[in-house]
Protein backbone atom coordinates (compact mmCIF):
# COMPACT_ATOMS: atom_id res chain seq x y z
CA UNK A 1 0.00 0.00 0.00
CA UNK A 2 1.33 3.47 -0.97
CA UNK A 3 1.48 5.35 2.32
CA UNK A 4 3.54 8.41 1.38
CA UNK A 5 2.47 11.33 -0.77
CA UNK A 6 5.29 13.26 -2.43
CA UNK A 7 4.71 16.78 -3.74
CA UNK A 8 7.24 18.61 -5.90
CA UNK A 9 6.75 22.35 -6.19
CA UNK A 10 8.38 25.61 -7.16
CA UNK A 11 7.42 29.14 -7.99
CA UNK A 12 9.42 32.17 -9.04
CA UNK A 13 7.87 35.07 -7.15
CA UNK A 14 9.16 38.14 -5.34
CA UNK A 15 9.76 36.94 -1.78
CA UNK A 16 11.68 39.68 -0.03
CA UNK A 17 10.77 38.31 3.42
CA UNK A 18 11.97 34.79 2.64
CA UNK A 19 14.11 34.63 5.80
CA UNK A 20 11.12 35.45 8.01
CA UNK A 21 8.96 33.00 6.06
CA UNK A 22 11.17 30.08 7.11
CA UNK A 23 9.97 29.64 10.70
CA UNK A 24 6.21 29.48 10.10
CA UNK A 25 6.79 27.09 7.19
CA UNK A 26 9.10 24.96 9.33
CA UNK A 27 6.53 24.87 12.13
CA UNK A 28 3.78 23.86 9.72
CA UNK A 29 5.84 20.99 8.29
CA UNK A 30 6.84 19.77 11.75
CA UNK A 31 3.28 19.98 13.05
CA UNK A 32 2.12 17.72 10.22
CA UNK A 33 5.17 15.40 10.25
CA UNK A 34 6.14 16.35 6.71
CA UNK A 35 9.74 15.76 5.61
CA UNK A 36 11.72 16.94 2.62
CA UNK A 37 13.84 19.79 1.35
CA UNK A 38 12.61 23.31 0.68
CA UNK A 39 14.73 26.19 -0.61
CA UNK A 40 13.70 29.80 -0.03
CA UNK A 41 15.22 32.84 -1.71
CA UNK A 42 14.25 36.34 -2.72
CA UNK A 43 13.27 34.89 -6.11
CA UNK A 44 10.81 32.31 -4.70
CA UNK A 45 10.45 28.75 -3.44
CA UNK A 46 11.62 25.33 -4.63
CA UNK A 47 11.16 22.01 -2.89
CA UNK A 48 9.92 18.48 -2.59
CA UNK A 49 8.04 17.32 0.50
CA UNK A 50 6.53 14.01 1.58
CA UNK A 51 4.38 12.55 4.31
CA UNK A 52 0.81 11.46 4.83
CA UNK A 53 -1.74 12.78 2.33
CA UNK A 54 -3.33 14.87 5.05
CA UNK A 55 -0.01 16.29 6.19
CA UNK A 56 1.29 17.22 2.75
CA UNK A 57 -2.01 18.78 1.73
CA UNK A 58 -2.03 20.82 4.94
CA UNK A 59 1.40 22.25 4.08
CA UNK A 60 0.29 23.01 0.52
CA UNK A 61 -2.81 24.74 1.91
CA UNK A 62 -0.61 26.79 4.25
CA UNK A 63 1.54 27.92 1.33
CA UNK A 64 -1.45 28.81 -0.83
CA UNK A 65 -2.98 30.83 2.00
CA UNK A 66 -0.24 33.37 1.18
CA UNK A 67 -1.47 35.38 -1.81
CA UNK A 68 1.95 35.09 -3.43
CA UNK A 69 1.52 31.31 -3.63
CA UNK A 70 -2.22 31.22 -4.28
CA UNK A 71 -1.66 29.69 -7.73
CA UNK A 72 1.19 27.39 -6.69
CA UNK A 73 1.29 24.29 -8.88
CA UNK A 74 2.62 20.98 -7.59
CA UNK A 75 3.23 17.49 -8.96
CA UNK A 76 2.40 14.51 -6.78
CA UNK A 77 3.02 10.78 -6.58
CA UNK A 78 2.65 8.01 -4.01
CA UNK A 79 5.15 5.47 -2.73
CA UNK A 80 5.47 2.77 -0.10
CA UNK A 81 8.93 3.91 0.97
CA UNK A 82 9.49 7.17 2.85
CA UNK A 83 11.07 9.53 0.29
CA UNK A 84 12.79 11.63 2.97
CA UNK A 85 14.20 11.01 6.43
CA UNK A 86 14.58 14.66 7.45
CA UNK A 87 13.13 18.11 6.98
CA UNK A 88 15.47 20.81 5.68
CA UNK A 89 14.42 24.36 4.91
CA UNK A 90 17.33 26.39 3.62
CA UNK A 91 17.80 30.06 2.81
CA UNK A 92 19.61 30.55 -0.49
CA UNK A 93 20.64 33.23 -2.94
CA UNK A 94 18.84 31.33 -5.71
CA UNK A 95 16.23 28.58 -5.58
CA UNK A 96 18.11 26.94 -8.44
CA UNK A 97 21.72 28.02 -8.80
CA UNK A 98 22.75 29.36 -12.18
CA UNK A 99 25.04 32.11 -10.92
CA UNK A 100 24.01 34.64 -13.56
CA UNK A 101 22.72 37.97 -12.17
CA UNK A 102 19.67 39.77 -13.53
CA UNK A 103 17.97 36.66 -14.91
CA UNK A 104 14.28 36.97 -14.04
CA UNK A 105 12.25 33.92 -15.12
CA UNK A 106 9.03 35.65 -14.06
CA UNK A 107 9.25 37.89 -17.12
CA UNK A 108 11.93 36.30 -19.33
CA UNK A 109 11.21 32.54 -19.42
CA UNK A 110 10.40 30.83 -22.71
CA UNK A 111 7.02 29.61 -23.90
CA UNK A 112 5.40 26.72 -22.03
CA UNK A 113 4.62 23.55 -23.95
CA UNK A 114 2.09 21.28 -22.29
CA UNK A 115 3.03 17.59 -21.92
CA UNK A 116 0.37 16.45 -24.40
CA UNK A 117 1.84 18.81 -27.01
CA UNK A 118 5.50 17.97 -26.36
CA UNK A 119 5.67 15.06 -28.84
CA UNK A 120 4.53 17.36 -31.62
CA UNK A 121 7.31 19.79 -30.78
CA UNK A 122 9.85 16.96 -30.77
CA UNK A 123 8.80 16.13 -34.33
CA UNK A 124 9.26 19.71 -35.53
CA UNK A 125 12.32 19.72 -37.87
CA UNK A 126 13.01 23.35 -36.95
CA UNK A 127 13.57 22.58 -33.25
CA UNK A 128 16.78 21.86 -31.33
CA UNK A 129 15.91 19.91 -28.14
CA UNK A 130 18.18 20.27 -25.09
CA UNK A 131 18.22 18.29 -21.85
CA UNK A 132 19.42 20.86 -19.29
CA UNK A 133 20.02 18.36 -16.48
CA UNK A 134 23.39 17.12 -15.31
CA UNK A 135 25.38 14.32 -16.93
CA UNK A 136 24.48 11.55 -14.48
CA UNK A 137 20.78 12.40 -14.79
CA UNK A 138 20.84 12.31 -18.58
CA UNK A 139 22.64 8.95 -18.52
CA UNK A 140 19.65 7.41 -16.71
CA UNK A 141 17.06 8.53 -19.24
CA UNK A 142 16.13 11.27 -21.70
CA UNK A 143 14.08 12.05 -24.79
CA UNK A 144 15.49 10.48 -27.94
CA UNK A 145 17.44 12.97 -30.01
CA UNK A 146 17.93 15.51 -27.22
CA UNK A 147 21.30 17.21 -26.90
CA UNK A 148 23.24 16.38 -23.74
CA UNK A 149 25.35 19.38 -22.59
CA UNK A 150 27.48 17.03 -20.40
CA UNK A 151 27.36 19.42 -17.45
CA UNK A 152 28.29 18.51 -13.89
CA UNK A 153 26.17 21.27 -12.39
CA UNK A 154 23.46 23.63 -13.59
CA UNK A 155 25.82 26.59 -13.23
CA UNK A 156 27.89 25.09 -16.08
CA UNK A 157 25.01 25.46 -18.54
CA UNK A 158 25.37 29.17 -19.46
CA UNK A 159 28.97 28.74 -20.63
CA UNK A 160 27.97 25.68 -22.65
CA UNK A 161 25.04 27.54 -24.23
CA UNK A 162 27.22 30.45 -25.26
CA UNK A 163 29.65 28.12 -27.06
CA UNK A 164 27.31 25.46 -28.48
CA UNK A 165 26.89 26.00 -32.21
CA UNK A 166 24.04 23.47 -32.47
CA UNK A 167 21.74 25.89 -30.66
CA UNK A 168 22.03 28.22 -33.64
CA UNK A 169 21.49 25.60 -36.34
CA UNK A 170 17.69 25.88 -36.18
CA UNK A 171 15.28 28.73 -35.43
CA UNK A 172 13.69 27.13 -32.34
CA UNK A 173 15.14 25.78 -29.09
CA UNK A 174 13.16 23.52 -26.74
CA UNK A 175 14.48 22.67 -23.26
CA UNK A 176 13.38 20.26 -20.55
CA UNK A 177 14.38 19.22 -17.04
CA UNK A 178 13.03 17.20 -14.11
CA UNK A 179 10.26 19.44 -12.79
CA UNK A 180 10.54 22.59 -14.88
CA UNK A 181 12.48 24.95 -12.65
CA UNK A 182 15.83 24.66 -14.39
CA UNK A 183 14.11 25.26 -17.73
CA UNK A 184 12.56 28.47 -16.42
CA UNK A 185 16.03 29.88 -15.84
CA UNK A 186 17.76 28.32 -18.84
CA UNK A 187 15.16 29.62 -21.30
CA UNK A 188 15.28 33.02 -19.62
CA UNK A 189 19.07 33.00 -20.07
CA UNK A 190 18.77 32.13 -23.77
CA UNK A 191 16.29 34.93 -24.30
CA UNK A 192 18.69 37.33 -22.58
CA UNK A 193 21.25 36.27 -25.19
CA UNK A 194 19.00 37.12 -28.12
CA UNK A 195 17.26 33.81 -28.82
CA UNK A 196 13.71 34.51 -29.97
CA UNK A 197 11.83 31.21 -30.17
CA UNK A 198 12.54 29.36 -26.95
CA UNK A 199 10.23 26.71 -25.47
CA UNK A 200 10.21 24.47 -22.41
CA UNK A 201 8.23 21.49 -21.16
CA UNK A 202 5.62 22.68 -18.67
CA UNK A 203 5.91 20.70 -15.45
CA UNK A 204 9.06 19.01 -16.68
CA UNK A 205 9.67 15.32 -17.18
CA UNK A 206 7.67 14.50 -14.06
CA UNK A 207 4.48 15.99 -15.47
CA UNK A 208 5.11 14.30 -18.81
CA UNK A 209 5.54 10.89 -17.16
CA UNK A 210 2.47 11.52 -15.01
CA UNK A 211 0.12 12.49 -17.84
CA UNK A 212 1.33 11.01 -21.13
CA UNK A 213 0.46 7.30 -21.61
CA UNK A 214 3.46 5.00 -21.89
CA UNK A 215 2.25 3.81 -25.31
CA UNK A 216 2.53 7.38 -26.64
CA UNK A 217 5.65 8.37 -24.74
CA UNK A 218 8.94 9.44 -26.31
CA UNK A 219 10.75 9.11 -22.99
CA UNK A 220 13.50 6.49 -22.80
CA UNK A 221 14.85 5.19 -19.49
CA UNK A 222 14.17 6.44 -15.97
CA UNK A 223 14.09 9.90 -14.41
CA UNK A 224 16.31 10.69 -11.44
CA UNK A 225 14.59 12.35 -8.48
CA UNK A 226 16.32 13.92 -5.48
CA UNK A 227 14.82 11.72 -2.79
CA UNK A 228 14.81 8.14 -1.56
CA UNK A 229 12.84 6.89 -4.58
CA UNK A 230 15.99 7.63 -6.62
CA UNK A 231 14.18 7.29 -9.96
CA UNK A 232 10.66 7.19 -11.38
CA UNK A 233 9.06 5.87 -14.56
CA UNK A 234 5.68 6.36 -16.20
CA UNK A 235 2.78 7.20 -13.88
CA UNK A 236 5.56 8.32 -11.51
CA UNK A 237 6.01 4.80 -10.22
CA UNK A 238 9.27 4.17 -8.36
CA UNK A 239 11.99 3.03 -10.74
CA UNK A 240 14.74 0.41 -10.57
CA UNK A 241 17.70 2.51 -9.45
CA UNK A 242 19.16 2.47 -5.95
CA UNK A 243 21.43 5.01 -4.30
CA UNK A 244 24.96 4.01 -3.36
CA UNK A 245 25.30 4.98 0.29
CA UNK A 246 29.06 5.16 -0.13
CA UNK A 247 29.18 7.84 -2.84
CA UNK A 248 25.51 8.87 -3.28
CA UNK A 249 25.58 8.02 -6.97
CA UNK A 250 22.50 6.35 -8.52
CA UNK A 251 23.14 2.67 -9.20
CA UNK A 252 21.51 0.88 -12.13
CA UNK A 253 20.12 -2.67 -11.94
CA UNK A 254 23.19 -3.80 -13.89
CA UNK A 255 25.53 -2.13 -11.41
CA UNK A 256 23.66 -3.74 -8.52
CA UNK A 257 24.74 -7.23 -9.65
CA UNK A 258 28.37 -6.18 -10.04
CA UNK A 259 30.90 -7.68 -7.63
CA UNK A 260 31.93 -4.10 -6.87
CA UNK A 261 28.50 -3.30 -5.48
CA UNK A 262 28.35 -3.81 -1.73
CA UNK A 263 25.10 -2.69 -0.15
CA UNK A 264 25.64 0.44 1.92
CA UNK A 265 29.37 0.49 1.17
CA UNK A 266 30.37 0.86 -2.47
CA UNK A 267 29.42 0.58 -6.13
CA UNK A 268 31.30 0.43 -9.45
CA UNK A 269 31.55 4.24 -9.39
CA UNK A 270 33.43 4.46 -6.08
CA UNK A 271 34.72 1.01 -5.07
CA UNK A 272 38.32 1.61 -6.12
CA UNK A 273 38.52 5.09 -4.57
CA UNK A 274 37.74 4.05 -0.99
CA UNK A 275 40.25 3.04 1.63
CA UNK A 276 39.73 -0.16 3.59
CA UNK A 277 39.15 1.90 6.73
CA UNK A 278 36.38 3.83 4.98
CA UNK A 279 34.78 0.63 3.73
CA UNK A 280 34.87 -0.87 7.22
CA UNK A 281 33.17 2.20 8.64
CA UNK A 282 30.43 2.05 6.01
CA UNK A 283 30.02 -1.69 6.60
CA UNK A 284 29.43 -1.05 10.29
CA UNK A 285 26.87 1.64 9.46
CA UNK A 286 25.04 -0.78 7.17
CA UNK A 287 25.11 -3.43 9.90
CA UNK A 288 23.47 -0.98 12.30
CA UNK A 289 20.82 -0.11 9.70
CA UNK A 290 19.95 -3.77 9.17
CA UNK A 291 19.91 -4.39 12.91
CA UNK A 292 17.49 -1.48 13.38
CA UNK A 293 15.23 -2.91 10.67
CA UNK A 294 15.04 -6.26 12.43
CA UNK A 295 14.07 -4.44 15.61
CA UNK A 296 11.49 -2.30 13.75
CA UNK A 297 13.41 0.79 14.75
CA UNK A 298 14.03 3.92 12.68
CA UNK A 299 17.64 4.38 11.72
CA UNK A 300 18.71 7.77 10.40
CA UNK A 301 21.67 7.19 8.13
CA UNK A 302 24.00 9.56 6.36
CA UNK A 303 22.69 12.44 4.30
CA UNK A 304 21.68 11.28 0.85
CA UNK A 305 21.73 14.48 -1.20
CA UNK A 306 23.50 13.99 -4.52
CA UNK A 307 26.29 16.49 -4.91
Amino acid sequence: MANFLTAALYKFVELSDFAEFKKPLLDCCNNHNVKGTILLAAEGINGTIAGSSEGVRAVLAFLRSDSRFADLVHKESFSEKAPFYRLKIRLKREIVTMGIPDINPRVMAGKYVKPDEWNQLLDDPDVVVVDVRNEFEVSMGTFKGAINPHTKSFSDLPEWALQEAALRDKPKVAMFCTGGIRCEKSTAFLRSQGFDEVYHLEGGILKYLETVPAAESRWEGECFVFDERVSVVHELKTGNYELCRGCRHPVSPEDQVSELFVLGVSCPHCHDSKTEAKKQGLSERQRQIELAKRRNQTHIGARYDVK
